[in-house]
């Protein structure tokens, strides 16, 4: 583990693990997640872990801003801590965000702070987050999806943007798995 994967570790762990244990357990197991794409990530695997890290950061309750936790998050990291472009791109952006970001009024400052494309490792970064469940445990994407849509209930705002990206995100999830199948 590189200095920048501590870094993120340690600044989870400082803003999750009290306040949101079962945040921090599923951002655990986004980790492990990320570990286990090493093989396939060459230089690439450190900034992954380290995104996988962050990626839920913004939910912390001292760090929500705008409610919206992967802006929140990006903005914490490049205001506070002046992380690199990439890894902010990759919690801005993470498991589709621009489709949720719409649904909040919020793609406009997404796109212009972060990009309006997702960057590179994204697709990684979905394999992690959709693989693992709120309790930090290895899952079938389709079960995650699932447990998010019953989680937050028909009509709210997080279920429409799940079902909105779910062909995207499967289709993310499977080229990773095949990735990793081809590879081994």
């Amino acid at each position: 583990m590189n200095n920048s994967t501590k870094w993120a570790r340690e600044l989870a762990r400082d803003h999750l693990e009290t306040p949101l244990p079962r945040r921090w357990a599923h951002t655990q197991g986004v980790a492990r997640q990320a570990r286990s794409l090493a093989p396939i990530l060459g230089d690439h695997a450190d900034l992954l872990e380290a995104a996988a890290w962050l990626h839920d950061i913004g939910y912390a309750p001292d760090l929500a801003v705008t409610g919206f936790h992967p802006l929140d998050g990006a903005r914490y990291l490049r205001d506070v801590h002046h992380a690199d472009h990439h890894l902010c791109r990759l919690v801005a952006h993470h498991s589709c965000a621009m489709v949720e970001a719409r649904e909040r009024g919020l793609a406009a400052d997404l796109a212009e702070e972060f990009g309006a494309a997702p960057p590179d490792l994204t697709e990684a970064l979905i394999y992690c987050d959709m693989t693992t469940s709120p309790d930090g445990e290895h899952l079938p994407v389709e079960q995650r999806l699932a447990e998010i849509l019953a989680r937050y209930g028909d009509g709210h705002l997080v279920a429409r943007s799940i079902t909105t990206s779910s062909p995207h995100l499967i289709d993310a999830v499977h080229r990773v798995s095949a990735e990793l199948r081809d590879r081994y």
